[in-house]
């Protein structure tokens, strides 16, 4: 339903741009590939999280994987892979909304999902998990590299951003897409102090990264000062 109000709208007010956010079941899926057919002058474009691609409702996190919108059954989870595989999803993201062990769930009742707070840090095991599952999946580096960068950047109209070529920013991740490891909340540089990841194995792990060209982290350390800077989206498509 808040898809169909969302479309709707956008057609009412004569808004030709609409993204369609945190997709987390077929239902959700199907209604938006639906509203794509009813109103084909509007540019949709569809988002799945990594939570809601690597986590379902019969995993061992319990409150820790508490997040709008909900974590689903797996059956919801494979119909997502089926629409990323098929390319009816434009991006994938983690929807990093990090709260400490605290503010998470109540000391008091700690399996009491309705006590605990929505939401999960997820942007540490988006690239690692991206490239774990899809390559189990058969997905090939380069729509993973779409679906992380080249999309995202497009959309968003940061345009130089999103491809290794001349006059983009030199931003690159190096991954060793065979090398494994588990994910463990005590070994994360985060402040949140748990994961609903906890547990899982993951191969695929970044090895170094470069902003603008420089190295900021190797080897699980950051390096160098912070220098990241805002980036202004663009108010008209050129």
């Amino acid at each position: 339903m808040p898809i169909w109000i969302a479309c709707c709208l956008a057609h009412e007010t004569r808004c030709v741009n609409i993204n369609l956010l945190h997709l987390s079941s077929k239902k959700a899926i199907d209604a938006a590939l639906m509203m794509q057919q009813v109103f084909p002058h509007i540019s949709f474009k569809r988002e799945v999280t990594i939570g809601h691609l690597l986590l379902d409702v019969d995993c061992a996190c319990g409150v820790l994987a508490k997040v709008n919108p909900p974590i689903r059954p797996r059956s919801d989870v494979e119909a997502l892979w089926e629409a990323v595989l098929n390319r009816k999803v434009d991006w994938i993201v983690s929807d990093h909304a990090c709260c400490s062990s605290e503010q998470k769930y109540s000391a008091t009742f700690p399996k009491n999902i309705w006590l605990a707070k929505s939401g999960f840090g997820g942007t540490e095991y988006l690239l690692s998990g991206l490239v774990s599952e899809g390559s189990r999946r058969g997905m090939s580096y380069n729509h993973m590299a779409e679906l992380a960068s080249w999309n995202p950047a497009r959309r968003f109209g940061l345009r130089a951003k999103g491809d290794i070529d001349i006059g983009f920013d030199p931003d690159l991740v190096l991954v060793d897409p065979h090398e494994s490891f588990v994910v463990r909340a005590d070994k994360s540089e985060s402040g949140q102090g748990y994961t609903p990841f906890e547990g899982q194995e993951l191969n695929g792990r970044v090895k170094s990264t470069f902003l603008r060209g420089r190295l900021i982290y190797h080897s699980g350390n950051t390096v160098g000062a912070a220098s990241g800077r805002y980036l202004r989206r663009p108010t008209a498509t050129p």
